[in-house]
Protein backbone atom coordinates (compact mmCIF):
# COMPACT_ATOMS: atom_id res chain seq x y z
CA UNK A 1 0.00 0.00 0.00
CA UNK A 2 1.05 3.58 -0.63
CA UNK A 3 -0.09 6.30 1.77
CA UNK A 4 0.17 9.90 0.56
CA UNK A 5 1.07 12.33 3.32
CA UNK A 6 2.93 12.10 6.64
CA UNK A 7 0.73 14.48 8.58
CA UNK A 8 -1.82 13.75 11.28
CA UNK A 9 -3.90 11.56 8.93
CA UNK A 10 -1.08 9.70 7.20
CA UNK A 11 0.67 8.69 10.41
CA UNK A 12 -2.66 7.56 11.88
CA UNK A 13 -3.36 5.50 8.76
CA UNK A 14 0.06 3.86 8.92
CA UNK A 15 -0.44 3.01 12.60
CA UNK A 16 -3.82 1.38 11.93
CA UNK A 17 -2.45 -0.49 8.89
CA UNK A 18 0.46 -1.92 10.88
CA UNK A 19 -1.87 -2.91 13.69
CA UNK A 20 -4.29 -4.70 11.36
CA UNK A 21 -1.71 -6.23 8.98
CA UNK A 22 1.67 -6.69 10.68
CA UNK A 23 3.13 -8.36 7.59
CA UNK A 24 1.82 -6.01 4.92
CA UNK A 25 4.36 -3.78 3.20
CA UNK A 26 3.66 -0.09 2.81
CA UNK A 27 5.32 3.27 2.25
CA UNK A 28 4.34 6.80 3.19
CA UNK A 29 5.09 9.41 0.53
CA UNK A 30 5.65 12.88 1.97
CA UNK A 31 6.26 15.90 -0.26
CA UNK A 32 7.97 17.90 2.48
CA UNK A 33 11.19 17.19 4.34
CA UNK A 34 9.53 16.58 7.69
CA UNK A 35 6.64 14.87 9.43
CA UNK A 36 3.62 16.93 10.45
CA UNK A 37 1.76 18.04 7.33
CA UNK A 38 -0.26 21.16 8.09
CA UNK A 39 1.41 21.45 11.49
CA UNK A 40 4.83 21.56 9.86
CA UNK A 41 3.71 23.98 7.13
CA UNK A 42 2.08 26.69 9.27
CA UNK A 43 4.60 28.64 11.33
CA UNK A 44 2.84 31.96 11.94
CA UNK A 45 2.76 33.44 15.49
CA UNK A 46 0.41 31.64 17.85
CA UNK A 47 -0.47 28.82 15.44
CA UNK A 48 -2.50 26.27 17.39
CA UNK A 49 -5.35 23.82 17.20
CA UNK A 50 -8.92 25.10 17.24
CA UNK A 51 -10.12 21.65 18.28
CA UNK A 52 -9.39 20.22 21.70
CA UNK A 53 -6.46 17.83 21.74
CA UNK A 54 -8.39 15.03 23.43
CA UNK A 55 -10.39 14.63 20.21
CA UNK A 56 -7.71 15.82 17.75
CA UNK A 57 -5.17 13.33 19.13
CA UNK A 58 -5.14 9.65 18.20
CA UNK A 59 -7.40 7.36 20.25
CA UNK A 60 -4.56 4.84 20.44
CA UNK A 61 -2.03 7.38 21.82
CA UNK A 62 -3.23 9.50 24.78
CA UNK A 63 -2.59 13.23 24.77
CA UNK A 64 -0.63 13.86 27.98
CA UNK A 65 0.18 17.56 27.73
CA UNK A 66 -1.71 19.98 29.96
CA UNK A 67 -2.79 22.17 27.02
CA UNK A 68 -6.20 21.37 25.58
CA UNK A 69 -5.83 23.84 22.69
CA UNK A 70 -2.23 23.11 21.84
CA UNK A 71 0.41 25.02 19.90
CA UNK A 72 1.43 23.91 16.43
CA UNK A 73 4.86 22.98 17.74
CA UNK A 74 3.41 20.62 20.36
CA UNK A 75 1.11 18.99 17.82
CA UNK A 76 3.97 18.55 15.35
CA UNK A 77 6.09 16.90 18.06
CA UNK A 78 3.19 14.64 19.03
CA UNK A 79 2.86 13.40 15.44
CA UNK A 80 6.63 12.91 15.19
CA UNK A 81 6.73 10.95 18.46
CA UNK A 82 3.83 8.76 17.31
CA UNK A 83 5.65 7.94 14.06
CA UNK A 84 8.93 7.23 15.87
CA UNK A 85 7.41 5.10 18.63
CA UNK A 86 5.26 3.18 16.14
CA UNK A 87 8.18 2.33 13.88
CA UNK A 88 6.54 4.29 11.07
CA UNK A 89 9.33 6.78 10.38
CA UNK A 90 11.55 4.30 8.46
CA UNK A 91 8.64 3.74 6.05
CA UNK A 92 8.42 7.43 5.11
CA UNK A 93 9.97 8.67 1.89
CA UNK A 94 10.54 12.41 2.26
CA UNK A 95 10.68 14.81 -0.68
CA UNK A 96 8.32 12.51 -2.57
CA UNK A 97 5.66 14.78 -4.06
CA UNK A 98 2.96 12.74 -5.79
CA UNK A 99 1.74 14.45 -8.96
CA UNK A 100 -0.02 11.66 -10.87
CA UNK A 101 -1.72 8.36 -10.11
CA UNK A 102 -2.88 6.07 -12.93
CA UNK A 103 -4.75 2.81 -12.40
CA UNK A 104 -4.10 -0.05 -14.77
CA UNK A 105 -6.98 -2.51 -15.03
CA UNK A 106 -4.72 -4.97 -16.80
CA UNK A 107 -2.08 -4.92 -14.07
CA UNK A 108 -4.55 -4.23 -11.24
CA UNK A 109 -2.15 -1.66 -9.82
CA UNK A 110 -1.62 2.04 -9.39
CA UNK A 111 1.41 3.71 -10.91
CA UNK A 112 2.24 6.80 -8.90
CA UNK A 113 4.35 9.48 -10.56
CA UNK A 114 6.53 11.69 -8.38
CA UNK A 115 7.69 15.23 -9.06
CA UNK A 116 11.29 14.06 -9.44
CA UNK A 117 10.32 11.87 -12.41
CA UNK A 118 10.42 8.55 -10.60
CA UNK A 119 7.45 6.21 -10.24
CA UNK A 120 6.17 3.67 -7.73
CA UNK A 121 3.46 1.04 -7.99
CA UNK A 122 0.96 -0.27 -5.47
CA UNK A 123 -2.17 -2.37 -5.37
CA UNK A 124 -3.97 0.15 -3.13
CA UNK A 125 -3.58 3.92 -2.78
CA UNK A 126 -4.66 5.90 0.28
CA UNK A 127 -4.53 9.71 -0.01
CA UNK A 128 -4.07 11.26 3.44
CA UNK A 129 -2.89 14.69 2.29
CA UNK A 130 -5.96 16.59 3.51
CA UNK A 131 -7.55 19.17 1.26
CA UNK A 132 -5.42 22.29 1.67
CA UNK A 133 -3.09 23.39 -1.12
CA UNK A 134 0.40 23.61 0.34
CA UNK A 135 1.67 25.54 -2.68
CA UNK A 136 -0.64 28.56 -2.51
CA UNK A 137 -3.16 30.19 -0.22
CA UNK A 138 -6.16 32.19 -1.29
CA UNK A 139 -5.09 35.72 -2.15
CA UNK A 140 -7.86 38.01 -3.46
CA UNK A 141 -6.74 40.90 -5.62
CA UNK A 142 -7.48 44.08 -3.67
CA UNK A 143 -5.69 46.39 -6.07
CA UNK A 144 -2.77 48.69 -5.39
CA UNK A 145 -0.69 46.09 -3.52
CA UNK A 146 2.36 47.10 -5.55
CA UNK A 147 2.14 50.65 -4.18
CA UNK A 148 2.22 49.56 -0.52
CA UNK A 149 5.56 50.56 1.02
CA UNK A 150 5.25 48.18 3.96
CA UNK A 151 5.50 44.40 4.01
CA UNK A 152 2.72 42.12 2.73
CA UNK A 153 2.59 38.61 4.21
CA UNK A 154 0.36 35.55 3.82
CA UNK A 155 0.22 33.38 6.98
CA UNK A 156 0.77 30.18 5.02
CA UNK A 157 4.23 31.40 4.03
CA UNK A 158 5.32 33.22 7.16
CA UNK A 159 8.82 34.74 6.81
CA UNK A 160 11.17 33.61 9.57
CA UNK A 161 12.79 37.06 9.57
CA UNK A 162 9.61 39.10 9.99
CA UNK A 163 10.10 41.59 12.83
CA UNK A 164 6.83 43.15 13.97
CA UNK A 165 7.76 44.49 17.42
CA UNK A 166 6.75 48.13 17.66
CA UNK A 167 5.07 48.04 14.23
CA UNK A 168 1.50 48.79 13.18
CA UNK A 169 0.00 45.58 11.85
CA UNK A 170 -3.25 45.04 9.94
CA UNK A 171 -4.57 41.47 9.72
CA UNK A 172 -7.12 41.07 6.93
CA UNK A 173 -9.67 38.39 7.80
CA UNK A 174 -11.84 37.18 10.65
CA UNK A 175 -11.44 33.40 10.50
CA UNK A 176 -9.44 30.99 12.64
CA UNK A 177 -6.06 32.23 11.40
CA UNK A 178 -6.87 35.90 12.00
CA UNK A 179 -8.25 35.40 15.50
CA UNK A 180 -5.09 33.43 16.33
CA UNK A 181 -2.65 35.95 14.87
CA UNK A 182 -4.10 39.10 16.44
CA UNK A 183 -3.68 38.14 20.13
CA UNK A 184 -0.33 36.49 19.40
CA UNK A 185 1.14 39.62 17.79
CA UNK A 186 -0.57 42.32 19.86
CA UNK A 187 1.67 42.18 22.98
CA UNK A 188 4.77 43.06 20.91
CA UNK A 189 3.36 45.16 18.05
CA UNK A 190 2.58 48.86 18.40
CA UNK A 191 -1.01 47.97 17.51
CA UNK A 192 -2.82 45.20 15.63
CA UNK A 193 -6.02 45.84 13.70
CA UNK A 194 -8.22 42.99 12.53
CA UNK A 195 -9.86 44.21 9.33
CA UNK A 196 -12.91 42.15 8.45
CA UNK A 197 -15.45 42.39 5.69
CA UNK A 198 -18.06 40.73 7.91
CA UNK A 199 -18.09 39.32 11.48
CA UNK A 200 -17.48 35.71 12.49
CA UNK A 201 -18.92 33.78 15.43
CA UNK A 202 -16.37 33.24 18.19
CA UNK A 203 -16.47 31.08 21.27
CA UNK A 204 -14.07 31.40 24.19
CA UNK A 205 -12.89 28.10 25.64
CA UNK A 206 -10.33 27.39 28.39
CA UNK A 207 -6.83 26.70 27.07
CA UNK A 208 -6.53 24.04 29.79
CA UNK A 209 -9.17 21.38 30.46
CA UNK A 210 -9.56 21.35 34.26
CA UNK A 211 -11.80 18.26 34.22
CA UNK A 212 -9.21 16.33 32.22
CA UNK A 213 -6.51 17.48 34.64
CA UNK A 214 -8.60 16.23 37.55
CA UNK A 215 -9.19 12.86 35.89
CA UNK A 216 -5.45 12.43 35.35
CA UNK A 217 -4.83 12.80 39.04
CA UNK A 218 -7.01 9.81 39.89
CA UNK A 219 -6.92 7.60 36.77
CA UNK A 220 -4.30 6.05 34.49
CA UNK A 221 -3.42 8.20 31.48
CA UNK A 222 -5.32 6.12 28.92
CA UNK A 223 -8.50 5.93 31.01
CA UNK A 224 -8.38 9.67 31.78
CA UNK A 225 -7.83 10.46 28.11
CA UNK A 226 -10.73 8.23 27.03
CA UNK A 227 -13.14 9.88 29.46
CA UNK A 228 -11.95 13.38 28.53
CA UNK A 229 -12.32 12.53 24.86
CA UNK A 230 -15.87 11.21 25.38
CA UNK A 231 -16.83 14.27 27.42
CA UNK A 232 -15.58 16.69 24.74
CA UNK A 233 -17.23 14.75 21.92
CA UNK A 234 -20.59 14.85 23.67
CA UNK A 235 -20.30 18.54 24.47
CA UNK A 236 -19.18 19.61 20.99
CA UNK A 237 -21.71 17.45 19.16
CA UNK A 238 -24.48 18.53 21.52
CA UNK A 239 -23.61 22.19 20.96
CA UNK A 240 -23.55 21.70 17.19
CA UNK A 241 -26.99 20.05 17.19
CA UNK A 242 -28.35 22.84 19.39
CA UNK A 243 -26.94 25.43 16.96
CA UNK A 244 -28.61 23.76 13.98
CA UNK A 245 -31.97 23.27 15.71
CA UNK A 246 -32.11 26.39 17.89
CA UNK A 247 -29.84 28.91 16.18
CA UNK A 248 -31.43 31.90 17.88
CA UNK A 249 -30.61 30.44 21.31
CA UNK A 250 -26.97 29.80 20.41
CA UNK A 251 -26.70 33.24 18.79
CA UNK A 252 -27.78 34.84 22.07
CA UNK A 253 -25.36 32.67 24.05
CA UNK A 254 -22.39 33.62 21.85
CA UNK A 255 -23.34 37.29 22.04
CA UNK A 256 -23.51 37.08 25.83
CA UNK A 257 -20.03 35.53 25.91
CA UNK A 258 -18.69 38.29 23.64
CA UNK A 259 -20.26 41.05 25.74
CA UNK A 260 -18.80 39.51 28.88
CA UNK A 261 -15.38 39.30 27.24
CA UNK A 262 -15.38 42.81 25.75
CA UNK A 263 -17.57 44.70 28.19
CA UNK A 264 -19.11 46.76 25.39
CA UNK A 265 -22.45 45.80 23.83
CA UNK A 266 -22.20 48.36 21.04
CA UNK A 267 -18.74 47.09 20.03
CA UNK A 268 -20.04 43.52 19.98
CA UNK A 269 -23.05 44.42 17.84
CA UNK A 270 -20.84 46.30 15.39
CA UNK A 271 -18.01 43.78 15.00
CA UNK A 272 -19.17 40.42 16.40
CA UNK A 273 -22.72 39.99 15.11
CA UNK A 274 -22.64 37.81 11.97
CA UNK A 275 -25.49 37.81 9.46
CA UNK A 276 -25.53 34.00 9.21
CA UNK A 277 -26.57 31.36 11.76
CA UNK A 278 -24.04 29.66 14.03
CA UNK A 279 -22.29 26.76 12.31
CA UNK A 280 -23.29 27.84 8.80
CA UNK A 281 -19.57 28.49 8.90
CA UNK A 282 -17.04 26.86 11.20
CA UNK A 283 -17.08 28.32 14.69
CA UNK A 284 -13.77 29.98 15.68
CA UNK A 285 -12.31 29.24 19.11
CA UNK A 286 -10.34 31.79 21.13
CA UNK A 287 -8.47 30.17 24.05
CA UNK A 288 -9.25 31.87 27.31
CA UNK A 289 -10.85 34.75 25.40
CA UNK A 290 -7.38 36.04 24.45
CA UNK A 291 -8.64 38.12 21.51
CA UNK A 292 -11.15 39.89 23.75
CA UNK A 293 -8.43 40.57 26.32
CA UNK A 294 -6.17 42.27 23.78
CA UNK A 295 -9.02 44.43 22.50
CA UNK A 296 -9.98 45.51 26.02
CA UNK A 297 -6.33 46.32 26.75
CA UNK A 298 -6.21 48.60 23.69
CA UNK A 299 -3.44 46.63 22.00
CA UNK A 300 -5.81 45.36 19.29
CA UNK A 301 -8.97 46.55 17.59
CA UNK A 302 -11.47 45.45 14.96
CA UNK A 303 -12.57 47.38 11.89
CA UNK A 304 -15.53 46.13 9.84
CA UNK A 305 -15.40 47.61 6.36
CA UNK A 306 -14.49 46.75 2.77
CA UNK A 307 -11.17 47.43 1.13
CA UNK A 308 -11.10 50.05 -1.60
CA UNK A 309 -7.42 49.50 -2.41
CA UNK A 310 -3.94 49.45 -0.99
CA UNK A 311 -2.14 52.79 -0.78
CA UNK A 312 1.54 53.47 0.03
CA UNK A 313 0.86 53.99 3.74
CA UNK A 314 -1.61 51.15 4.19
CA UNK A 315 -5.20 50.35 3.16
CA UNK A 316 -7.95 52.70 2.02
CA UNK A 317 -11.42 51.52 3.03
CA UNK A 318 -14.75 52.01 1.26
CA UNK A 319 -15.70 54.40 4.05
CA UNK A 320 -12.79 56.61 2.99
CA UNK A 321 -10.70 55.96 6.08
CA UNK A 322 -7.08 54.84 5.70
CA UNK A 323 -5.59 52.20 7.97
CA UNK A 324 -1.89 52.92 8.27
CA UNK A 325 0.28 49.83 8.45
CA UNK A 326 3.90 48.77 8.47
CA UNK A 327 2.85 45.16 7.92
CA UNK A 328 -0.30 43.74 6.35
CA UNK A 329 -1.12 40.07 6.91
CA UNK A 330 -3.62 38.62 4.45
CA UNK A 331 -5.36 35.93 6.50
CA UNK A 332 -7.81 35.62 3.62
CA UNK A 333 -8.18 31.87 3.54
CA UNK A 334 -6.86 28.72 1.98
CA UNK A 335 -7.19 27.02 -1.37
CA UNK A 336 -8.85 23.61 -1.25
CA UNK A 337 -7.80 20.79 -3.55
CA UNK A 338 -9.07 17.18 -3.60
CA UNK A 339 -6.83 14.11 -3.18
CA UNK A 340 -3.85 16.30 -2.34
CA UNK A 341 -3.88 17.81 -5.83
CA UNK A 342 -2.91 14.50 -7.46
CA UNK A 343 -4.00 14.08 -11.10
CA UNK A 344 -5.90 10.76 -10.99
CA UNK A 345 -6.60 8.63 -14.07
CA UNK A 346 -7.96 5.17 -14.78
CA UNK A 347 -6.44 3.36 -17.75
CA UNK A 348 -5.14 6.66 -19.02
CA UNK A 349 -8.49 8.48 -18.79
CA UNK A 350 -8.46 11.47 -16.40
CA UNK A 351 -10.84 11.21 -13.46
CA UNK A 352 -12.88 14.37 -12.98
CA UNK A 353 -13.25 14.15 -9.23
CA UNK A 354 -16.00 16.77 -9.08
CA UNK A 355 -18.18 14.54 -11.27
CA UNK A 356 -17.75 11.48 -9.03
CA UNK A 357 -19.77 10.47 -5.99
CA UNK A 358 -18.31 10.07 -2.52
CA UNK A 359 -18.63 6.50 -1.27
CA UNK A 360 -18.86 6.56 2.55
CA UNK A 361 -16.93 9.82 2.39
CA UNK A 362 -13.68 8.01 1.60
CA UNK A 363 -13.76 6.47 -1.90
CA UNK A 364 -14.81 7.60 -5.39
CA UNK A 365 -17.48 6.00 -7.56
CA UNK A 366 -15.95 4.05 -10.42
CA UNK A 367 -12.37 4.39 -9.17
CA UNK A 368 -10.74 1.13 -8.02
CA UNK A 369 -8.60 0.67 -4.92
CA UNK A 370 -8.38 4.35 -4.04
CA UNK A 371 -9.34 5.86 -0.69
CA UNK A 372 -8.96 9.40 0.59
CA UNK A 373 -9.18 10.90 4.06
CA UNK A 374 -11.09 14.00 5.10
CA UNK A 375 -12.28 15.12 8.51
CA UNK A 376 -15.49 16.59 9.87
CA UNK A 377 -16.38 20.23 9.36
CA UNK A 378 -18.04 20.41 12.78
CA UNK A 379 -15.62 18.38 14.91
CA UNK A 380 -11.98 17.36 15.20
CA UNK A 381 -10.40 16.13 11.98
CA UNK A 382 -9.06 12.97 13.60
CA UNK A 383 -12.48 11.69 14.65
CA UNK A 384 -13.51 10.96 11.06
CA UNK A 385 -9.96 10.25 9.89
CA UNK A 386 -9.57 7.38 12.34
CA UNK A 387 -12.96 5.93 11.37
CA UNK A 388 -11.82 6.07 7.73
CA UNK A 389 -8.53 4.32 8.52
CA UNK A 390 -10.34 1.52 10.31
CA UNK A 391 -12.87 1.16 7.49
CA UNK A 392 -10.09 0.90 4.88
CA UNK A 393 -8.48 -1.83 6.99
CA UNK A 394 -11.80 -3.70 7.14
CA UNK A 395 -12.15 -3.45 3.36
CA UNK A 396 -8.60 -4.74 2.83
CA UNK A 397 -9.24 -7.60 5.25
CA UNK A 398 -12.37 -8.57 3.32
CA UNK A 399 -10.44 -8.52 0.07
CA UNK A 400 -7.65 -10.65 1.54
CA UNK A 401 -10.10 -13.12 3.02
CA UNK A 402 -11.86 -13.66 -0.31
CA UNK A 403 -8.83 -13.35 -2.54
CA UNK A 404 -10.00 -10.19 -4.30
CA UNK A 405 -7.50 -7.85 -5.92
CA UNK A 406 -9.84 -4.99 -6.83
CA UNK A 407 -12.66 -3.12 -5.05
CA UNK A 408 -14.59 -0.47 -7.00
CA UNK A 409 -17.54 1.53 -5.67
CA UNK A 410 -20.48 1.47 -8.06
CA UNK A 411 -22.03 4.70 -9.31
CA UNK A 412 -25.17 5.78 -7.41
CA UNK A 413 -28.42 6.70 -9.11
CA UNK A 414 -28.63 10.27 -7.83
CA UNK A 415 -26.06 12.89 -6.80
CA UNK A 416 -25.90 16.64 -6.57
CA UNK A 417 -25.36 17.54 -2.91
CA UNK A 418 -21.96 19.07 -2.11
CA UNK A 419 -19.48 17.04 -0.08
CA UNK A 420 -18.69 19.90 2.33
CA UNK A 421 -21.60 21.64 4.02
CA UNK A 422 -20.18 25.01 5.06
CA UNK A 423 -21.02 28.38 3.54
CA UNK A 424 -17.48 29.68 4.14
CA UNK A 425 -15.89 31.32 1.12
CA UNK A 426 -12.93 28.95 0.98
CA UNK A 427 -15.34 25.99 0.81
CA UNK A 428 -17.74 27.53 -1.70
CA UNK A 429 -14.90 28.44 -4.06
CA UNK A 430 -13.89 24.79 -4.37
CA UNK A 431 -17.19 22.87 -4.30
CA UNK A 432 -17.00 21.87 -7.97
CA UNK A 433 -13.59 20.26 -7.40
CA UNK A 434 -14.83 17.78 -4.80
CA UNK A 435 -17.00 14.67 -5.20
CA UNK A 436 -20.72 14.94 -4.64
CA UNK A 437 -22.99 13.20 -2.20
CA UNK A 438 -25.75 10.86 -3.23
CA UNK A 439 -29.30 10.64 -1.90
CA UNK A 440 -28.94 7.46 0.17
CA UNK A 441 -26.41 5.47 2.16
CA UNK A 442 -23.58 4.67 1.56
CA UNK A 443 -23.37 7.82 -0.57
CA UNK A 444 -24.39 10.31 2.15
CA UNK A 445 -21.59 12.00 4.09
CA UNK A 446 -22.96 12.97 7.47
CA UNK A 447 -21.41 15.45 9.90
CA UNK A 448 -22.39 13.36 12.90
CA UNK A 449 -19.61 11.53 14.70
CA UNK A 450 -21.90 9.98 17.32
CA UNK A 451 -23.85 8.26 14.54
CA UNK A 452 -20.78 7.39 12.48
CA UNK A 453 -18.87 5.85 15.38
CA UNK A 454 -21.71 3.34 15.77
CA UNK A 455 -22.49 2.66 12.11
CA UNK A 456 -19.11 2.85 10.34
CA UNK A 457 -17.38 -0.05 12.17
CA UNK A 458 -20.42 -2.23 11.34
CA UNK A 459 -20.98 -0.98 7.79
CA UNK A 460 -21.28 -3.62 5.06
CA UNK A 461 -18.08 -3.32 2.98
CA UNK A 462 -19.76 -5.18 0.10
CA UNK A 463 -22.68 -2.77 -0.31
CA UNK A 464 -22.59 -0.95 -3.67
CA UNK A 465 -19.11 -2.36 -4.22
CA UNK A 466 -17.80 -4.50 -7.06
CA UNK A 467 -15.02 -6.97 -6.32
CA UNK A 468 -12.91 -8.67 -8.96
CA UNK A 469 -9.50 -10.09 -9.79
CA UNK A 470 -7.37 -12.59 -7.99
CA UNK A 471 -4.97 -11.27 -5.37
CA UNK A 472 -1.36 -12.26 -6.03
Amino acid sequence: MLIIGAGLSGIGAAWRLQQAFPGKTYAVLEARAAIGGTWDLFRYPGVRSDSDMFTLSYPFRPWTDTASLASGEKIRQYIQDTADDGGITPHIRFGARVVTADWSSRDERWTVGLADGTAMTSGFLYACAGYYSYDEGYQPGFGGEETFTGRLVHPQFWPADLAYAGKNVVVIGSGATAVTLVPAMAPDAAHVTMLQRSPTYLTALPARDVIAAGLRRVLPARAANTLSRAKNILLSQGFYQLARRRPERVRKLLRTMAVRGLGDEAYVDEHFKPAYDPWDQRLCVIPGGDLYEEIRAGRASVVTDRIESFVPEGIRLRSGAVLEADIVVTATGLRLIPIGGVAVSVDGEPVRIGERAAYRGLMLSGVPNLAYCIGYTNASWTLRADLSHRYVCRLLRHMDRHGYAVATPKSPAGTGRPLLDLSSGYVQRALDLFPQQGDRAPWIVRQNYLRDVITTPRADVTRDMTFEGIAS
